[in-house]
């Protein structure tokens, strides 16, 4: 498996661990157009009020998975929201989390970003 399709299964993985806790996914991969930064949440999902944007990184312990995640990048993932919250007119409660898959394990960090 290359590590296009590692990531994807990673993120497979992560929309059925959210489902299991009662999250809805209201999109995958989410890219921002053009002029706009152009940068991509890997989950957007909802729970009642609570709409939250997901980084998703998969590596082989925690601490890699970390460090993979860049300031610059959450800077653009936030831009993205606010992108995808400005086209949505959504008007509740949202939150930034990261779900990191190390091997059979899953770790989400709520509010993490």
């Amino acid at each position: 498996m290359n590590s296009y399709e590692s990531g994807l299964f990673a993120e497979f993985l992560a929309k059925w661990y959210l489902r299991l806790h009662g999250f809805r996914i209201v999109k995958s991969r989410y890219i921002t157009g053009r002029n706009t930064g152009r940068a991509e949440i890997d989950i957007i999902a909802r729970r009642h009020n609570l709409m939250i944007f997901i980084e998703v990184k998969r590596r082989s312990n925690v601490e890699t998975a970390w460090a993979a995640i860049t300031p610059g990048q959450s800077v653009r993932l936030r831009r993205a929201a606010e992108n995808f919250i400005a086209r949505s007119n959504w008007t509740g409660d949202t939150r930034f989390d990261a779900i990191l898959v190390c091997g059979p394990r899953i770790y989400w960090a709520r509010g993490a970003l």
